[in-house]
């Protein structure tokens, strides 16, 4: 077993606690004006997920069934357990932390190339909007190039880090084949069939690829630049 010697000085946890802060307020504040429907322009959607009257259950379930909130809840779980614990060092642990920076980068980088100019808040929704899509990503990102964890990344973490997307893109077609929307254009069974709903996951798992190995490489770099006696992935 390795022995974990990540660096855990009290400004590491302090970043990684404000990181944890917005992720956790973003969801919040989002989940709040999902269960009270404050917003059903927004949420309730008929050419995207449920129905108009589809109430709160069938709003909380499509709020689970977005890829915003699934990176945002996982950004938000890590951050907290390294800024409780940032000596914690475990292949899974590992694998999460990876999770977290992959998938709120890919969050923020289409929602903000692509999904920002249609977008349509209004009131609180334009901050939670806002600590979701914006916020969080940027702040992930930056807080993993100086505070790290360095060294966790490898072939073994990369694809162990596809699971929870995978899991999360079953979820989405499972529920839009039961009732026939999905969260996403590119999902849209209905509207292409599966041969190019299946394409375009299979471009979106090649992107994530491409995403963890830069991310690789930019760790790479900062540990050359500032070394620091931290484990290396097994």
């Amino acid at each position: 077993m390795a022995v974990d010697t990540v660096n855990a000085a009290p400004w590491r946890r302090l970043l990684f606690a404000l990181n944890a802060l917005v992720a956790w307020s973003g969801l919040a504040l989002s989940f709040t004006l999902t269960v009270l429907g404050t917003y059903p322009s927004q949420n309730t959607d008929p050419t995207m997920l449920g129905n108009p009257d589809q109430g709160a259950i069938g709003r909380i379930l499509d709020f689970f069934t977005y890829f915003t909130i699934w990176s945002n809840i996982i950004v938000a779980i890590v951050m907290t357990m390294l800024a409780i614990n940032p000596t914690r060092n475990t292949f899974w642990f590992r694998v999460v932390r990876l999770d977290a920076l992959l998938m709120i980068t890919v969050t923020g980088i289409i929602y903000n190339a692509i999904l920002a100019a249609s977008a349509k808040n209004e009131g609180l929704e334009v901050i939670s909007n806002f600590l979701e899509h914006v916020a969080t990503p940027a702040l992930t990102f930056a807080i993993w190039l100086v505070a790290g964890p360095r060294g966790w990344i490898n072939w073994r973490t990369i694809w162990a880090a596809l699971i929870i997307p995978v899991v999360w893109l079953v979820w989405a077609l499972a529920r839009g084949a039961v009732i026939d929307a999905y969260p996403y254009g590119f999902l849209n069974v209905a509207a292409y069939g599966y041969p190019t709903v299946l394409l375009n996951v299979l471009y979106i798992i090649i992107m994530a690829i491409i995403l963890c190995l830069i991310f690789w490489g930019l760790d790479w770099v900062v540990r050359k630049m500032v070394p620091e006696k931290q484990t290396e992935a097994a």
